[in-house]
Formats: structure tokens, sequence, C-alpha cells
């Protein structure tokens, strides 16, 4: 494997200085949807790598190596040795269809030789969860699922998914590595801290939550975050997650984010599932906890990965919009610390997301995760 950076600016266009780019096997890319949206950037990418697989999304900011910015594109060109590639791609109708469109990208992709799967999801006409949980009833638990829903910044209009097609809405696409070559570490951590009293799911429907302890979820909601933040949801929710739990499984906490709010219903939905009867409590965070939580998502990839010390490795971050929105202009702090485990050899590309899907550290089960950073590390073992 050697994998190699790209970027595209307004005013140089790309930046392209690739080896032998007739033999890349894979391009991810990722970029703001004013830029993806007219499809150029895309069939730009095609010319440059006819053979490859072209895999990328919108999102709320971009991640090259450690910097972060907002109005570029950044991309990688990767040559694989050993594994073989599928991609297959779906389109969602809305969240009421994402098991099956989960179960049918997993059909398509499952082989006995899969080693693992790499999923980009629209991040507004999704049940994360549901889409997860589809995937992995046909793929198993043993085989590793990460990735992440496609970010619009704050603005939550709508998102883009491309999968050797130019980027479009309500556009799933997974991408399957096969043989025993591969290797594939990751790791998932917030570093939110908990705050408020834990309240009870008294009404819920899939990923939309209507009431907690009895009482409307929005109006709990809007009490903590004062009039001048409620003005703002679902953008100003970002700043302050839930954390979810059955009380009698100690591992299935996750944290889920608000994708919208319906004022007349006073209901929220989430990137995931908020299960009736399960535990919610509030949660907010600080710079410090924040990047720790991504140098201890960076250590779970490399500790996982069990690849050679002189292999080559490429690593794909995910972190949640809503940790961009609340570090501002330290968010650089999180992927210096992300790096600071990974290695400055290892290219580090990544996006800021409306959802994380990563194996849950604790069950080892994956889940759609939301203001978490996961970090996904690819190498290939000589055989």
């Amino acid at each position: 494997m050697h994998s190699q950076p790209i970027s595209w600016t307004q005013q140089g266009g790309w930046n392209l200085a690739v080896e032998r780019p007739d033999e890349v096997a894979l391009v991810f890319y990722f970029g703001p949807r004013d830029l993806l949206a007219c499809g150029t950037r895309y069939h730009e990418l095609r010319a440059m790598f006819p053979s490859a697989h072209i895999l990328g999304c919108s999102t709320g900011g971009q991640i090259n190596n450690s910097d972060v910015n907002d109005d570029g594109i950044v991309a990688a060109a990767i040559h694989l040795d050993s594994t073989p590639l599928k991609l297959v791609h779906n389109h969602i109708v809305d969240g009421s269809h994402s098991w099956e469109c989960g179960e049918a990208i997993g059909k398509a992709l499952m082989a006995p030789d899969l080693a693992g799967v790499f999923l980009l999801s629209d991040g507004l006409n999704v049940n994360g969860s549901e889409l997860v949980n589809g995937l992995v009833s046909v793929i198993g638990p043993g085989i590793p699922l990460t990735g992440g829903l496609a970010g619009d910044g704050a603005d939550f209009l709508a998102t883009l998914v491309g999968g050797d097609c130019a980027p479009r809405s309500r556009a799933v696409v997974g991408l399957g590595f096969y043989g025993n070559a591969i290797r594939i570490g990751h790791g998932s951590a917030g570093g939110w801290d908990l705050f408020g009293p834990r309240r009870q799911v008294t009404r819920s429907s899939g990923n939309v939550l209507f009431e907690l302890d009895g009482k409307p979820a929005l109006d709990l909601y809007e009490h903590y975050l004062g009039p001048e933040d409620s003005e703002g949801l679902p953008g100003s929710a970002l700043l302050f997650p839930i954390q979810v739990h059955d009380a009698e499984q100690p591992d299935s906490a996750v944290v889920r984010t608000v994708l919208a709010v319906d004022r007349e219903a006073r209901s929220m939905t989430f990137a995931g599932d908020v299960p009736q009867g399960w535990t919610a409590q509030l949660m907010r965070g600080t710079f410090d906890r924040l990047a720790e939580g991504a140098a201890d998502a960076a250590r779970q990839a490399q500790t996982s990965l069990k690849a050679g010390k002189d292999d080559h490795q490429f690593s794909i971050l995910v972190s949640c919009i809503g940790r961009k929105l609340l570090m501002g202009q330290r968010t650089s702090d999180e992927t210096e610390a992300a790096a600071a485990e990974l290695g400055a050899g290892t290219l580090r590309l990544g996006f800021y997301s409306y959802g994380e899907i990563s194996p849950h550290a604790n069950s080892g089960i994956c889940e759609l995760h939301n203001q978490t950073m996961t970090v996904t590390t690819f190498a290939e073992a000589r055989l």
C-alpha cells in the first residue's frame, strides 16, 4: 500500500503530483457541499484516475493531516498491492428505509474473504443506527465496519455522497476490502462530560424523541439551552449532545446529536436511535477533554491494526461537527492529538460529520456514534 495526498482550491485547482495515476486503486475525497454539488470535481478526479474507485462526501470541514479547512477539497490516492475492492451504492428514500438499505449493501458486499467495510451515507435522510444494524445483520459483528454520515456544516440543508459517480443527495455507499493482506485498525472516543439529572426516555420512535420523564423533550432541551440558543436549533444543540444507555447493559452507552426539531410536536430527531426506556443525560465538552478523546481513538486504532513496523499506513479521521463548532479555532488540537499517536509518517485524511461509524470501544459491536472522533487506519501486510 502507498497513499499520496491531493488537494483542490478555488485559486489553484488540483495540486497533483501522484506517481503512476493509472495504477491508483482507490481515491477518497471530502469537501464542502457547494464545491461538490456540480459534479465537476468528481469528473476531474475520474479523468485523472481512470481505474480507481472514487468515494467521497460533503462535510462540515475537511481534515488534511493536522490542518482543518472549510473552503477546499482534500483527497488521497491509494495504491494497493494485494487487496481487491468492491464498491456498491444505494438510494435511501427516508429514515424508515435505513435497515433495508444497510442490509442490501451488506448482501452486495458479503463474501467469504470480506475483511472490512467503509461506509459513507447521506447525513440527513437516514437513521444511522438502523443503517449500521442492517449491514451488520449480514456481515456479522466480527468484520470491521467504519465510516460516517456526510455533513453540511451547520446548515443542515442537504448532504452529498458519491461512489464512482458524481455526489448526490440520499446516497449511501459501501466499500468492501477483501483478502488476508489488508489490515484495518479502528478507534472511537468522545471526551464529553455528563451534567444535569438523568432522565428516562418515556416516549420515542426510532431516532425521534418525544418525551423525557413524561415531559416534551424539546421543552426540557430549550430549558437548558436558554432563549437565545434555543432560537438557533438544531445547530445550537450540537454543543450539548445527550448520552443514552440501557441501565441493564453498562457497555451500551452511546452519544446522540440532534439533526432536526419539530416545534409543533415538541420532538427532536437524532442521527441514531434513542430507545424508549433508556436513560438520557446531557453532555458538554472542554477543549482538553475533547483532544484527549481524539488521542484515545487514535491509540485504539493503532492497537487494533496489527500491522508490521515498516508497513505504510493511511488513516481516515471522522469527527463530529459539534466538536468543531465547540472548539472553533482550536479544532486542530484534536487532529494534532491524533497525529501524535498515529505518527508523522501516516497520511491522515478526514472530515467533520453528522455521525461516526465505528465499533464500540467497550462492546466491540459497530455503532452509530455522535460527537466522537473515530479513526480508521489501513495497512497491507507483505504476503
